[in-house]
């Protein structure tokens, strides 16, 4: 599925989303709006359905009277959202390391324990705040504001790559390649045990499979977690988003492994909730490894039972320039701590 979708702004209110149902659409109308909103948008399905009977969702200017009712390819919608609490950001002067920029886009490589966005939670400190900073006057705007378009987002404990727009015209090309899944995005990641796709109970595992060359696919939907909003979980009742994680064993340390991993869609905390499922939770993840460790006395436990963050990397970026269409690729090694905590874990050579 490719949607179109863009963003409009509305003085008393917060951004809407323009969503157009795209060709290949054949399903009832609220399960293809929620397939086609944007993760940052945070729209669950129960939450679009009140929309829909609070008349928040329009269809030419009319509220949509049943969103069971077959999408039809090539309507428009505009989700009237609620207006957003009001954040103040400052430019701030917080180092940056730059990849790539030109006058449309910027690429970093961002550091583990930086938050991407203002929130009422976390204000300051932030890469929105460091870009418009590091950005200044080179940014032409974004929906008629002069700010850093973010178009993807990394958890704030991890590190790695990391695309902005500093144009409109690049906010909406490179949001298009992101919805329409044509961005390439791989991550390093430590994680508990081995995940061979050998293991039988793996290979179980209702939404895994394997494909060719060991690689280990994980299909599930995602959504908020029941009990706690502030997580994700996979969940069967075509209630959640569909989400595939692709993994590959780089190294095997018996107790853990270094992976490589892929996402052929983007949602949030996707390969910590998939790991997880899987039975591999990332070394180091409070969320979703909940108080995991390694076996005392192993190789590089001590390390590895006191890293104090997910251990992720997001180490490739590669995407279409959105004026040029050049195909542009990135590469950013990990951080030392992580690094570190391979290192401890690798056997000793026999050299």
């Amino acid at each position: 599925m490719n949607p179109s979708l863009l963003t409009s702004s509305d003085d008393d209110l917060a951004e809407d989303l323009v969503l157009v149902i795209p060709s290949d659409a054949h399903d009832r109308l609220d399960k293809v709006l929620i397939s086609l909103l944007p993760d940052e948008a945070g729209i669950s399905r129960s939450r679009l359905t009140k929309m829909i009977a609070e008349g928040a969702v329009l269809k030419n200017g009319s509220p949509v009277a049943d969103g069971k009712s077959k999408a039809v390819a090539g309507d428009v919608f505009v989700l009237r959202l609620d207006p957003a609490e009001a954040v103040e950001t400052l430019a701030e002067d917080i180092p940056l390391t730059v990849v790539y920029e030109d006058g449309e886009l910027i690429v970093v490589n961002k550091p583990a324990g930086m938050v991407v966005h203002p929130a009422p939670g976390s204000p300051r400190g932030t890469l929105v705040n460091a870009l418009l900073w590091h950005c200044g006057e080179s940014l032409q705007g974004i929906g008629g504001e002069r700010r850093p378009g973010i178009v993807h987002r990394i958890d704030k404990e991890t590190s790695g790559l990391l695309v902005a727009a500093k144009s409109d015209r690049a906010h909406h090309g490179l949001s298009a390649q992101f919805a329409a899944h044509t961005v390439s995005r791989r991550y390093l990641a430590v994680a508990h045990g081995v995940p061979m796709a050998s293991d039988p109970r793996l290979r179980g595992l209702r939404g895994v499979g394997v494909e060719a060359g060991g690689i280990i696919r994980i299909m599930t939907e995602l959504a908020r977690h029941k009990n706690d909003r502030q997580k994700q979980a996979v969940v069967w009742d075509g209630a959640g988003r569909h989400a595939v994680t692709r993994v590959r064993v780089m190294e095997d340390y018996g107790v853990a492994s270094l992976l490589e991993c892929w996402l052929e869609t983007g949602r949030t905390h996707q390969i910590r909730v998939h790991m997880a499922y899987a039975g591999h939770a990332l070394i180091g993840d409070p969320t979703y490894g909940g108080t995991r460790r390694l076996p005392a006395k192993t190789k590089g436990s001590d390390y590895a039972n006191a890293f104090p963050r997910q251990a992720l990397h997001a180490a490739t970026l590669g995407f279409d320039h959105p004026l040029t269409g050049e195909r542009l690729e990135f590469r950013a090694d990990p951080p030392e701590d992580f690094v570190t905590l391979v290192e401890g874990l690798r056997p000793v050579s026999a050299d």
